[in-house]
Formats: structure tokens, C-alpha cells, sequence
């Protein structure tokens, strides 16, 4: 039997890297090794995935390995099955592949060098002999040799791990565990794992062992103590840090800034490949046409950092990274890791007017200081609120401060106020130029001037308004003055001024008119509804002729009274007499009715007025010319040219008359003759017929050219087409 402090403790160190290809294995495994057996040497890199194939274990050759060598199916550990000799083999060469019935490989090859320690077994070359008789009682209470358990091993349960024997007989193990672990001990000494080990929760433990009699007492002084190992096995996902708020990167930082370094922890064995973890970036990705990514990821480290892409202020992005662990081998267990990152703004922009230039604004020399002449629109691209802020003010066009600029923090809206009184004399115009800069410093690579908007401001020359001779007029009129009489006239109160073009603006009921140039006014129509004693109200707007937006009005007011009764007689016809069209500084001298003795009756003036017809009063105006004579002329510049019947009303103190003029318009030569229209005279040819006349000459003549043309052709033809010689000779003289 070989001595117990022979047996030597089993280093099993699997280095599996599963990139391309898994990397040879390399196990140590004493001589003469004196435990149980089958001895589990060290766990493979089995794939998790593949549930189809058988494993196989051969040696270097490539054939099928006769030998101490298996492969635990359930749990993927390598065990010997009996001990080994190094004097008999030093290494083994074996090689694990995981293969189909058909021979096809799914996983490996995995090579595994087993190296034989070498034990003192052997004697020397040169040794003595002696002949000693020695009395020994073998002492079976030996210190046992470190056990290493894999966790989470896939074996029924209880499974023996090792024993212990006491020489004497009568004795019972007691099992003690530090810390208290899933072990126990029979009654032959064999000791057991009675579940499935965690290395994460307890990597190792101390078993002692007690050999007692049936009262309770140690047979020995100390207990046998038996150190039990628990090896790694990649069951631990790597864990993320938690997600804390989001991380802020300024625009515009350079490719290579740092961004952060994800911690992340892995629960296996330190050092091991069931804990060496790396990174990859699974987003974002990068956008199509885009030169290089937003950020980079180091695989090893985990340090993220930003890429070559641009990033635009206010992008939130999530990154997810995927951690690996076994190296980011196959069969590697992943999570992913999430981090919010904030790109913020800097003042990179600078303010910009929605317009370079407006339209030139115009403005009366009286207008009043404080009157808002127009209000300027500015935007800032960037998206801080301090960075948006801005400061205005007028760099050229604005000497005298005639202008100035009102805005509100934080708004891009500014308005330009007038703060002097303008001048047409000193200043027709103003152009002023407004500059928008940014409050806070700007930054970046070219951030830019200040920009700029021309407005442009038109003095208008103030004309004062016309001025009329009365703030307001009044008349009295009987309720049955006839159409066409006069009530009065309205002038202005300087008679140099300009002219002045009248109207009326509420004569709601028709009864007056005005006439434009000369101002009076005249009774349109017969004053139906009036009641004497009532007032009618009208308003009177007189227009300068030069410049129709000056203007001016006053309030004329009609009381009427009760009617006369003395009769109206009529006045015989007046002879006709003929007015040009277009119209000509001509007219008609209307006589009053001084001239017929039956019915002038007293002295003094005589009154005009047209009669109540609206065609005679649009086409027609009359003025007196003195107290018994008026002039009527055409009040349009053209009217049809016939003969026109225009009544005129003529009154003087209660009496009234009417004549009926008439007057023949035409049109009229150089001389202001009428040129009377006259019929076609007889035989004398139409205008069709004289065209068609004309066009039948033209057609003869052609037809008469086209002949002589076409003759004079044939005939030089024929002479070019007779002999020379036949061409007879000019007689010399």
C-alpha cells in the first residue's frame, strides 16, 4: 500500500478559448495515485446548445483511445479511471470531439495534454541492502488530500467524494462541516455530496471527520480535517450597472471625448474565462452615408467614446451595449447594458431677422413720437433658453436718434418706434439698418457677425385739410319746393385754395343734391313726407380736387314750412337751340319771365333750378347767371347726340314756373358747327359693293401681270434655244 503523504494534490487548470478553434487543455495528475476512482480531473468546454451527437475521445492519432481515459456524458468532466505510472507513460495526448452517427463534428477538436507527476517510487542506481525485522501497526488515520468538486455537477446524489478508515473496530464517524454544507458521513467511513454546490455561495469548505466509540469519545486526539473545493462553472450572467440619469455630452465635442466606462460584474470565479467579459455595441447603428459611427466602443475596457458622426443638440440616445462573458466565446453567457446620453446645446448659432430687407414703410411728417412704425422678427437655432436671448439696436441710418428699438427678454420680436418728429424739409427718408447679436458669448467654429435688416422710412408731406366758409349751414324751404330749386351754396373759406370736389354723404331720403364743382345746393324731387316743422339733417364732404384723401365735411340743416298756396303756372317752350359732344365751353342762356309782361309780377332775382327728372340732373347742370337769366350746359363730357327736352324750374318769392328747353346736341366740326347726319344718296354704290369692286380690279390686273410675265419667259427661251449661225448679221455701216 502506498504510503498516505504520497498522495499529492490534483491541480486541474482548464484554459478553454473558444475563438476559432478551443485551445488545448493542459492537466496535471500524480503517479500512483492512491484515492477512489473514477478521479475527475477537469470539466470541458462542452457547447450548451448542441443536445445532438455523442462525444468522442481519441488520442493524438486521431483513433480511438484504449486507455484510463472517459468523458463523464452528463457533466463534461474528463476522469481517470485507474492510477497511472510515469515510468510506463509521462503524457497522454487526447483529443474531445463532439460527433453525429455519421462521423460529421459539430464541436472541437479539443485537445487535453495529461502530464504524470513524477512520485519518489524508484530506488536509486547505487543502494546498500540490510536485513531489519520491524513490528509495525499500520496507522489507517491518515490526513486526506483537498477534494475539488465542480458546482452545479450534474451526478446522482449522494455522491461519494472520499474515505476515511479507522484500524480499531466498534467505532461510528461523525461528520462535522465548516461552514455547514450538504456532506455527511456513513457508517464505513465513506463520506458524501448530498446536492448540487454553488461556488458563488460558498468556495470552500472544512470537513473533520471523528472516529468515536458507541459512548461518544474519540479514538484520536484530533479529527481528520478534509479540505473540499468547489470549482467554477460559467452559470453566472454578467450583471449591468444600474441605469442612472442620463449622461450630458456638449455639440460639437471632438471624435475620442469620453463618454463613460460600464462596470460591469461577473459573479464566476475572478481570473477565470467564465469571467472575462467584453463589450459590443449594438446601437445605434450608423446611419446610411455617414462617415464612421456617433460613438466607438472599446471591447476589452468597455470605455465608450464619441465617433467620428456628428451629433445634433438635444438627440437622446440610448446605448445598448451586449456584455459577454468567456471572451465572448460560444456558449458565453450575455446581458444588455443601457445607457441614456443627452447631447446639450452651446451657443453656436448666431440670430438671424426672418428677413434681410422690407418693403419701405411710409409715414406722415405729424405722425407722433412713440407710434410703432413696424415690428422685426429674429430666430436663434440653438435650443438653451440663455443662448437664445438677444440684444437689438440700429448701427447706421440713425444720427438723430430720431428712432429707437423696444423688445422684451427671452421674445424675438422687436419693434421700431418713433421717437422724434419727422421732417419732409430736413429728412424725405431714413434708412436705418437693425443689427440682432446674441447675449451670451458665442462659440464654436464660426459662429458668425451679427445680422442685419434694412427698413427703409418715407416722409410724407402733411397737406392741411380744406376749410369751408361755415362749420355748419342752415335752410328754410316751403314742403312743396319743386324739384330743381336752389337752397344755397357752399364755399370754402379761402377762395384761392384748391378747388374742392362736393357731395353728400346721408341724404337718406333723396330729396337734395349738390353740385360737385360749384357747390350748390338743389332740391332733387318733390318733397314727399316733409312736414313743416320737421328738420332733415344732411352731411356735406368737400374733397380737395389735388388731393382726394384731404377732406373735410359740415352739417346741413333743412326746416321745412308750410306750403304756398298760390298756383304754379307753366311757361311756353323755349325755342330749341343745339350744344356740342363732347362737351365745349358752350352752353344755353335761359331767360326768366321779365320778357312776358302776363307773368312777371314784381322785381327782384329769379331762382333756377333743374326739374325733379335724374337723367336731366345727371346730364345737365345750370347756374344763374344773374337775377334773370341762368346758363345750362352738359354736365357729362359726352351725351347722346339728338334732341333733348330739359325742364327747368324757375320761382321767384311764392310763385313758381316751369319751361321746357330745348336743345339739340351733335357733334360739332372745328368751328363748334353742328354736322347734321346725313342718308345714302341715291346711286351712289354701298360700302360692300365698292369693296367688292376694288377687290375684282386687283384681281384682273394680277391675272393681266401674270400673262404678259409668262410670255416674255417663252419667248427668251426660243431664242436661246437657236443655232448661232442662224442669227443673222448687222450690216456694218
Amino acid at each position: 500500500m502506498v504510503p498516505a503523504w504520497l498522495r499529492l494534490l490534483c491541480l486541474f487548470i482548464p484554459q478553454a478559448f473558444p475563438r476559432a478553434q478551443p485551445a488545448e487543455v493542459y492537466v496535471d495528475v500524480p503517479e500512483n495515485y492512491g484515492g477512489n476512482f473514477p478521479l475527475y480531473l477537469t470539466k470541458l468546454p462542452l457547447p450548451r446548445n448542441e443536445t445532438e451527437g455523442q462525444i468522442v475521445l481519441s488520442g493524438d492519432s486521431g483513433v480511438a483511445a484504449e486507455g484510463p481515459f472517459a468523458v463523464d456524458p452528463e457533466s463534461g468532466f474528463l476522469l481517470v479511471t485507474r492510477a497511472l505510472d510515469r515510468e510506463e507513460q509521462a503524457e497522454y495526448q487526447l483529443q474531445v470531439t463532439l460527433e453525429t452517427e455519421d462521423g460529421r463534428v459539430l464541436w472541437g477538436p479539443q485537445h487535453v495534454l495529461v502530464h504524470v507527476k513524477d512520485e519518489n517510487d524508484q530506488a536509486s542506481g547505487h543502494q546498500a541492502t540490510a536485513t531489519i525485522d520491524v513490528s509495525i501497526v499500520e496507522n489507517t488515520w491518515v490526513p486526506l488530500d483537498p477534494v475539488h468538486l465542480a458546482e452545479n455537477l450534474q451526478v446522482p446524489y449522494p455522491h461519494h467524494i472520499a474515505q476515511v478508515h479507522w484500524s480499531g473496530g466498534d467505532v461510528h464517524y461523525h461528520l462535522e462541516s465548516q461552514p455547514l454544507g450538504p456532506f455527511d458521513v456513513d457508517k464505513e467511513g465513506k463520506l458524501y455530496v448530498t446536492r448540487e454546490l454553488d461556488r458563488e455561495a460558498q468556495a470552500e469548505y472544512l470537513l473533520r471527520v471523528r472516529a468515536q466509540n458507541t459512548r461518544g469519545e474519540d479514538y484520536a486526539a484530533e479529527p481528520l480535517e478534509l479540505h473540499v473545493v468547489v470549482m467554477d462553472e460559467n452559470d453566472n450572467m454578467p450583471v449591468c450597472p444600474p441605469q442612472g440619469p442620463a449622461i450630458s455630452i456638449p455639440e460639437l465635442s471632438p471624435p475620442g471625448t469620453k463618454v463613460t466606462k460600464l462596470s460591469v460584474e461577473d459573479a464566476d470565479a475572478p481570473g477565470s474565462p467564465n469571467s472575462h467579459i467584453v463589450y459590443r455595441l449594438l446601437s445605434p447603428e450608423p446611419e446610411k452615408g455617414a462617415e464612421g459611427r456617433a460613438f466607438e466602443l472599446d471591447s476589452t475596457s468597455g470605455s465608450v467614446t464619441l465617433g467620428a458622426a456628428p451629433l445634433q443638440a438635444g438627440q437622446n440616445i440610448l446605448l445598448q451595449v451586449l456584455v459577454i462573458d468567456l471572451g465572448g466565446a460560444e456558449g458565453g453567457l450575455s446581458s444588455t447594458c443601457e445607457v441614456a446620453v443627452t447631447i446639450t446645446d452651446i451657443n453656436d448659432h448666431a440670430p438671424e431677422f426672418t428677413t434681410s430687407q422690407i418693403e419701405p414703410l411710409s409715414l406722415p411728417e405729424d405722425t407722433e413720437p412713440g407710434t410703432l412704425v413696424t415690428t422685426l422678427m429674429a430666430t436663434d437655432a440653438d435650443l438653451e433658453p440663455a443662448f437664445r436671448l438677444m440684444d437689438f439696436a440700429i448701427e447706421a441710418g440713425d444720427v438723430e436718434g430720431t428712432f429707437g428699438l423696444d423688445w422684451e427678454p427671452g421674445s424675438g420680436r422687436v419693434q421700431l418706434r418713433l421717437l422724434k418728429n419727422l421732417s419732409y424739409e430736413a429728412a424725405p427718408s431714413h434708412k436705418l439698418v437693425v443689427v440682432v447679436r446674441s447675449v451670451a458669448e458665442p462659440v464654436g467654429p464660426d459662429p458668425g457677425p451679427g445680422a442685419t435688416v434694412t427698413v427703409t422710412v418715407l416722409v410724407e408731406r402733411v397737406v392741411p385739410p380744406p376749410q369751408l366758409d361755415q362749420e355748419s349751414y342752415e335752410a328754410s324751404v316751403p314742403v312743396s319746393t319743386p324739384a330743381g330749386s336752389l337752397l344755397l351754396t357752399i364755399r370754402p373759406s379761402d377762395p384761392m385754395s384748391s378747388p374742392l370736389r362736393f357731395s353728400l354723404v346721408n341724404d337718406s331720403e333723396g330729396w337734395l343734391c349738390i353740385e360737385e364743382v360749384s357747390g350748390e345746393v338743389h332740391i332733387a324731387r318733390a318733397l314727399q313726407g316733409a312736414q313743416p316743422g320737421d328738420m332733415y339733417t344732411v352731411l356735406v364732404e368737400a374733397q380737395d380736387a389735388d388731393e382726394p384723401t384731404l377732406s373735410t365735411s359740415a352739417t346741413l340743416v333743412i326746416h321745412f314750412l308750410k306750403a304756398l298756396s298760390a298756383p304754379s303756372p307753366t311757361l311756353a317752350p323755349v325755342p330749341s337751340r343745339h350744344l356740342c359732344t363732347p362737351r365745349q365751353d358752350r352752353g344755353v342762356v335761359v331767360s326768366g319771365p321779365r320778357g312776358d309782361p302776363d307773368l312777371a309780377v314784381g322785381h327782384g332775382p329769379y331762382n333756377f333750378a333743374l326739374g325733379p327728372n335724374p337723367t336731366a340732373q345727371r346730364d345737365w347742370r345750370l347756374r344763374a347767371l344773374n337775377g334773370s337769366h341762368a346758363y345750362l350746359t352738359l354736365g357729362l363730357h359726352w351725351v347722346e347726340p339728338r334732341e333733348h327736352v330739359v325742364p327747368i324750374v324757375v320761382s321767384h318769392h311764392d310763385q313758381v314756373w316751369q319751361i321746357q328747353v330745348r336743345v339739340i346736341v351733335c357733334r360739332c366740326n372745328v368751328e363748334g358747327q353742328c354736322m347734321r347726319k346725313v342718308g345714302r344718296m341715291k346711286g351712289m354704290p354701298t360700302k360692300l359693293s365698292a369693296v367688292g369692286i376694288l377687290v375684282g380690279t386687283l384681281i384682273a390686273i394680277g391675272i393681266f401681270l401674270i400673262l404678259i410675265f409668262t410670255h416674255l419667259t417663252l419667248a427668251r427661251k426660243k431664242d436661246l434655244d437657236q443655232p448661232v449661225d442662224s442669227v443673222p448679221l448687222k450690216a456694218a455701216v
